[in-house]
C-alpha cells in the first residue's frame, strides 16, 4: 500500500502536497536508517507505519500555535506532525548526536523553515511557553510533566503517545488533569488538555 492509503484508512486528509512531503521523509530516514540505525522501522510500510501512527491524533486534537516534541528520535512524532502542521512552530528535542544530524538534515531537505532542531535534552531547552508538547515512548507522564513544567503553561496541551501502561501513569496525577485517552490500533493517545 502507499502512504495516502493507509492515511485514508485511518481517515487521515493531507493535502497531496504533505504526502508528496511525508514520502520524502520517509525515503530519507529509509536510506539514512541503513547505515545509522536510526529507528527499528526498518522497511518504507514500516516507516508509513509509523508516520500514520504519529498523524493520527489529527483526528481529535486542535492544531497548537506552537509544538514542542520531546525526544523526538528519528521524527516520530515530531518530524511527521510538523511536516502535516506546515504552521505551526516546531522545535525537535534531542540529545543524541546521530539523531539529532537526521533531524537537521531532513528538516534542511524537506524546507521545513518552521521547525527548530533543539540537541540537548527536555529540561535543558529554554523557550517562552509551547502551545503543545507531545512525546512518544520517552518516560512515564508524571516525569513528563515535570521535565517540561518550565516551558508549560495552564494552558499547554500535551500529546503522549502511550502503550498499555497509560492508565497506571494516569491514576498517579489524574487528579491534576483534564484528559482524554483515545485508543487506536494498539495505541493509546493520552490527550491532555491542559493542568487544573
Amino acid at each position: 500500500m502507499n502512504l495516502s492509503q493507509y492515511l485514508d484508512q485511518e481517515g487521515i486528509s493531507l493535502s497531496v502536497e504533505h504526502i508528496v512531503k511525508l514520502e520524502q521523509f520517509a525515503s530519507l530516514l529509509h536510506e539514512w536508517n541503513q547505515i545509522h540505525n536510526l529507528t527499528g522501522a526498518k522497511s518504507i510500510e514500516a516507516i508509513y507505519l509509523n508516520i500514520v501512527d504519529s498523524l493520527y491524533p489529527l483526528n481529535f486534537i486542535t492544531p497548537p500555535a506552537s509544538l514542542l516534541d520531546v525526544g523526538t528520535g528519528a521524527g516520530f512524532p515530531g518530524l511527521a506532525l510538523a511536516i502535516a502542521l506546515p504552521d505551526t512552530p516546531v522545535v525537535l528535542a534531542e540529545p543524541l548526536k546521530k539523531r539529532v544530524a537526521f533531524l537537521k538534515y531532513a528538516v534542511m531537505d524537506l524546507g521545513l523553515s518552521r521547525v527548530t532542531v533543539e540537541p540537548r535534552r527536555v529540561e535543558q531547552v529554554t523557550h517562552e511557553p509551547f502551545g503543545m508538547i507531545s512525546s512518544r515512548a520517552v518516560t512515564n507522564t508524571k516525569l513528563l510533566l515535570e521535565l517540561t513544567a518550565h516551558i508549560a503553561t495552564k494552558e499547554t496541551e500535551y500529546l503522549f503517545y502511550k502503550g498499555s501502561r497509560v492508565f497506571d501513569e494516569v491514576a498517579d496525577v489524574q487528579h491534576q488533569l483534564s484528559y482524554d485517552i483515545v485508543q487506536q490500533n494498539r495505541r493509546n493517545y493520552l490527550y491532555i488538555k491542559g493542568l487544573n
